[in-house]
């Protein structure tokens, strides 16, 4: 979990230096990129949060049920 957890540290200080830098250059293409950036932040934030929502909502407690009912065993 550690691995994962500074791999993803990683990659945002990684996006965060390159939209930084995009966002410091002067030229148009910079400022373009900056935006496409900006966007794929939102968009991967959004997808993230649907997850979440649906793991939680949906996913997890058929799941919870599925186990409480395979140890409610009674002989």
């Amino acid at each position: 979990m550690k691995k994962f957890l500074d791999k993803l540290r990683r990659g945002a200080n990684n996006l965060a230096i390159g939209a930084k830098c995009a966002l410091q250059t002067r030229k148009a293409e910079g400022l373009d990129t900056g935006v496409k950036i900006l966007i794929a932040v939102v968009l991967g934030a959004l997808v993230l949060t649907l997850l979440y929502a649906l793991l939680n909502g949906t996913v997890m407690p058929k799941v919870t049920e599925k186990v409480n009912s395979m140890f409610a065993y009674t002989a």
